[in-house]
């Protein structure tokens, strides 16, 4: 039987992710969110800075997204972002995974 499980939405996002750059982060993920996209998947590989306005977006983004019932995960957070993640508690929050390939590979 094929694979149902339907493409994800991926967004990848690059440099900081601060009080500044969250409208437009918001302005990328909404269209998404709005369509009921059933698999977003963020990729922050290039992220090298998050603050408490980045963490409540991602927050939000995915209360939006379960609240359809759809699937949210991160990837590719590098050691900084990731270590924020933690002190926050975010790591058992959201479903983070190493890299796009093990995001991709995890069933929705």
């Amino acid at each position: 039987m094929p694979d149902m499980t339907p493409d994800p939405s991926i967004v990848e996002l690059v440099g900081e992710l601060d009080l500044h750059r969250v409208p437009a982060v918001r302005q990328q993920l909404d269209p998404l969110v709005k369509a009921k996209s059933p698999r977003l998947l963020i990729g922050l590989s290039e992220v090298s800075y998050i603050d408490s306005s980045g963490l409540a977006l991602f927050i939000e983004t995915l209360q939006r997204v379960q609240g359809y019932g759809g699937h949210l995960a991160l990837f590719g957070l590098r050691a900084p972002v990731r270590h924020i993640f933690d002190i926050a508690r975010l790591d058992q929050v959201f479903q983070l995974y190493p890299d796009k390939s093990a995001a991709l590979g995890e069933e929705g």
